[in-house]
Formats: structure tokens, C-alpha cells, sequence
């Protein structure tokens, strides 16, 4: 059996993927078999196995970190919501339904036994299991069927680190009032309190420390800084979402749509010196950037007629029109074409025009693409001559078939990892691209290609485009990561933790 230690948050977005990442890193680098555990996780961004089975792209990312191949064990229920009350419901990596959220909170409990096997499978091959809770364990509406906090928890027999946010204000009483609602068995299973996102000096924040100690009769672990560190978000709570709208010698726009997925697939332009990336979500925002980006989205549809109806969509046929490149990934790809047709409701229902910048037409279908690709860019117009041939591998995970008309030419030529099947894929048109493979930017030859194309037209030097080894630069993240949580991290504490043993102060009463 395995030793486990749990990293539950106050609240979304307090930064626990980030410490189970690092943890997974540390348990790495002191020679342990490490696996990262969510039993459910409700994201957009997602990942296809080698198995073609779907995940979340938050384990995968810890998984790197603890140097070990995802397996969908590793997140046994993904949620992929489709609109404000209901969700594509995944499990074991295949969607089983779309669900209202008080249709799947009836369903949910039937779910043990599957979140129970996944664990148990890492729980037999790895020394370490680092599990990952979500939102918050002190939700009361929700704890009697909870499944991914302290029902987790008790399922494997987890003691837990509580991780609270700074950043945000309040953390004392983020913490201390977390450990108020729960049960007296929950608060039992807690044996360590980590402050995060922490700015400043240490020395001021002491006092508070030592009496949220003695009113919670719990440890505090660590007091972990804001560290500099760049690791894909979990989705779109993520910060960099919200970052500068400042214009590089390179400016490319990403269209932050409503419900926007995968956005993992640009990150490697953020390491190109000279481009800036920048996240629109309004008409204002976009100018005439060198290359627009459309992401792939949960739901094809609405984000398209949003588009339509905040101006997005016309801002971007005009800067198109004035030079810009256009780029669509998966539900962006969709967008570009002449119609999206959803005839069995998968989506909307109906047909709607789409923007027309590709002679492609796309039709919805019950049945969900999922598989692992690797090819090649087939054509180049527009680009880099070097760019032709160049490698590209990724995965597919969409719901639509989208068929070329006579004026649109294939971009890429792949195969299917896991049946072999060769295609051709993805198209082109006037200074416009489209393609179904996530993490077709991930190649360096392809990123800096293209920056170096977009330099060329605006006469701007060809030293522009130098990237570094994307998955290398990954790797020194991770150790960044390890580095600064082991300066803040008592992870002698967290050893006995893991170990059984109790790691005492005070204890008061609440």
C-alpha cells in the first residue's frame, strides 16, 4: 500500500494543484514512485491518454511533475460543463452523458465503487499518492454526497493539508473557519495548515500563525511564497487569463471565450521573447494583432453567437482583412467554416453560419472523437518554407466532423496513435488556419516558425521565433517548483504526517 497525503483549499483556486505538483516533484526527486489522484475534477482543459481515454490537464501537469506517464486512473471523473447548470459527465475517461447538476448530484454516489478501483490502482503501484481535493471541503450543502473532499478522504484513509489564499485577504479566517464547519472526525483528519501566495515579511504574519495554531489546535505546515513559476492552469479562474493587454514587437490575441478550453495549447508562445500573448474577451481589446488565436471551446455554438453578438466577431474579419493571421484550434477550427449544423441536439440544436474564413463544413455528432495523433504540417502558404514537413504530435477530443470544401486545402497529414488510421487533417485558406489537434504548437519548430513568419512580414529581424525545448522547459518549472516549496514547507512534518505520526500544538477549543 501506498502513503497518501491529501492537499485540500478554503476555496477554488487557492493553489492546490500547484502544491500537489510540487509535492509529486519532492516525493520524486527523494526517490519514490509518486502518482497524483483527483477522483473528480471539473475543467474544461482535458488531455487524451495513450489509451484514448480523457482526463483532466491537472493531473496530467502533476503527473509530469512526478515523472510518470497519465493514466486516467489518475482522475476518474472529469466534468466538462456545457452550460451554467449542466455538464459533460466523463468517467474512467469516456463521456457517459451531458447532465443537469442535480441529475449527476443523484448519480454521483453509484460512482464510488469506479473512484474506488482507480485509487486502489495506484494505491498498489506507487509508493506515494498525492490526492488532490476541490473547491472546499466545508461546502454544507454538499458534504453528504461528497466524493472528492473529506469523502475522499475517508475512502482512502487520507490526513489532509488545508491550503488557504493570502493573496485574496482573509486568510485567517479562510483557514480557522473551514475547520469550524466540518465534522469532529473531518477536523481530525486534517493534520497540517498551509498559508499561500504569500507577499512580504514573514516576521509580520507570525503572530497570526501562532494563534490560528492555538484556535485550531492544527500545525501550520508552511507559509509558501508567491512563486515565480510557470505551469499550465487548471482553467478559467487561471491568472494568466487576466494578464497585460500590452503589445509586443510580435502581438498575438487570444479570444478568451466563455467557455474556453485547452488554452494550455498556447502557453509555448509566452517563452518567445519579443511576442506578447494576450487574452481578449471584447471587441476594444483586439487592434490588429499579427495572429489572432481561437481556442477550442465546451460549446461551439453559443461561444460563436456571443461572438457575434459582442462585436468579437466582426473586429476580428476586419483585422484579418487588414493582415492579421487567424488561427483555430478544435472549436475555433469550427468557427472559421461556413455552418455548424448540431442535428441531434448535442450542442444547440439547429445550424448556425459560421464566420466563413474556411470552405469547411462542420456537423455535429453523438459520438466523441478521442485519440492520440502524430504527423506532419502538410501545407505552408504564408508560412515559413522550413515550416512544410515539420513535426507535429498532439491528440483530437471533439464532438463534430468537419468536412473541407474545394477551396480549402489540408494543413496536416497524421496518424492515429492508437488505430494507425492515416488522414489528412485540418485546413487552409487566405491567411487562415485551422486544425483538431491540441498541442500542435508544442513543437518548437512549428512556434517559432510562425513567430518568424509574422516577423518577416512586419521586416522585423530573423533573430525573432528562438524558443526553447518546450517539454525541457517544463521540466526546470517543476524543479523551480520543488525548490521553493521545500524553503517553505516543513516537509519533515509532512514525512510524519504521511507516516501516522501526530504533529502537535496546542489545542483549543471552537
Amino acid at each position: 500500500m501506498a502513503k497518501v497525503i491529501m492537499i485540500q483549499g478554503t476555496m477554488s483556486n487557492v493553489g492546490k494543484s500547484v502544491i500537489a505538483a510540487g509535492l509529486c516533484r519532492i516525493f520524486r526527486q527523494d526517490g519514490y514512485r509518486v502518482a497524483p489522484f483527483k477522483s473528480q475534477n471539473m475543467a474544461l482543459n482535458s488531455f487524451i491518454t495513450k489509451e484514448g481515454l480523457e482526463m483532466g490537464r491537472a493531473q496530467v501537469m502533476q503527473a509530469e511533475a512526478a515523472g510518470v506517464e497519465p493514466v486516467v486512473a489518475m482522475n476518474p471523473i472529469l466534468l466538462k460543463p456545457t452550460n451554467d447548470v449542466g455538464s459533460q459527465v466523463i468517467v474512467n475517461g469516456e463521456v457517459i452523458g451531458t447532465m443537469s447538476a442535480r441529475d449527476y448530484f443523484q448519480l454521483k454516489k453509484s460512482l464510488i465503487p469506479e473512484i474506488t478501483a482507480a485509487f486502489r490502482r495506484l494505491d498498489e503501484a506507487f509508493d506515494i499518492v498525492v490526492i488532490e481535493g476541490a473547491g472546499s471541503p466545508a461546502e454544507i450543502n454538499l458534504k453528504q454526497d461528497d466524493i472528492v473532499n473529506m469523502g475522499m478522504a475517508k475512502l482512502a484513509d487520507a490526513p489532509v493539508l488545508l491550503v488557504g489564499d493570502i493573496d485574496r485577504g482573509g486568510v485567517f479566517a479562510q483557514l480557522y473557519g473551514t475547520v469550524a464547519l466540518l465534522e469532529e472526525d473531518e477536523r481530525r483528519r486534517i493534520k497540517g495548515l498551509i498559508i499561500n501566495k504569500f507577499r512580504g515579511d514573514r516576521t509580520i504574519l507570525d503572530p497570526g500563525v501562532e494563534m490560528l495554531e492555538r484556535l485550531t489546535g492544527i500545525p501550520v505546515v508552511g507559509v509558501t511564497p508567491y512563486l515565480n513559476v510557470s505551469l499550465e492552469d487548471e482553467d478559467s479562474l487561471s491568472e494568466r487569463l487576466e494578464g497585460s493587454q500590452q503589445v509586443d514587437r510580435i502581438d498575438i490575441a487570444v479570444i478568451r471565450l466563455p467557455r474556453i478550453s485547452n488554452f494550455t495549447d498556447f502557453n509555448i508562445f509566452e517563452g518567445i521573447e519579443g511576442v506578447s500573448l494576450r487574452y481578449v474577451s471584447a471587441a476594444r481589446q483586439l487592434g490588429n494583432p499579427d495572429l489572432i488565436l481561437l481556442p477550442g471551446t465546451k460549446n461551439t455554438m453559443r461561444d460563436l453567437l456571443w461572438m457575434r453578438q459582442n462585436g468579437l466577431e466582426a473586429a476580428i474579419l476586419k483585422a484579418h482583412e487588414a493582415g492579421s493571421m487567424v488561427f483555430g484550434v478544435c472549436g475555433g477550427y469550427q468557427m472559421l467554416g461556413r455552418t455548424i449544423s448540431d442535428p441531434d441536439g448535442v450542442e444547440e440544436g439547429g445550424t448556425v453560419r459560421g464566420m466563413g474564413l474556411l470552405d469547411v463544413e462542420t456537423v455535429f455528432e453523438t459520438g466523441k472523437a478521442r485519440t492520440r495523433v502524430e504527423g506532419r504540417i502538410l501545407h505552408a502558404d504564408d508560412l515559413p518554407e522550413q515550416l512544410a514537413g515539420a513535426p507535429i504530435t498532439g491528440y483530437e477530443i471533439h464532438m463534430g466532423r468537419t468536412t473541407p470544401g474545394k477551396d480549402a486545402g489540408a494543413l496536416t497529414e497524421i496518424v492515429d496513435v492508437i488505430t494507425g488510421d492515416r488522414k489528412r487533417e485540418g485546413a487552409c485558406g487566405e491567411n487562415v488556419y485551422g486544425s483538431y489537434v491540441h498541442g500542435i504548437f508544442d513543437s518548437e519548430e512549428i512556434a517559432s516558425g510562425i513567430v518568424r513568419a509574422l516577423a518577416q512580414r512586419k521586416g522585423i529581424s530573423e533573430e525573432m521565433g528562438r524558443t526553447v525545448d518546450y517539454a525541457a522547459f517544463k521540466e526546470t518549472q517543476y524543479d523551480l517548483l520543488a525548490e521553493g516549496l521545500r524553503k517553505h514547507l516543513d516537509m519533515a512534518a509532512i514525512y510524519r504526517i504521511m507516516d501516522g505520526e501526530k504533529v502537535l500544538v496546542k489545542p483549543a477549543k471552537i
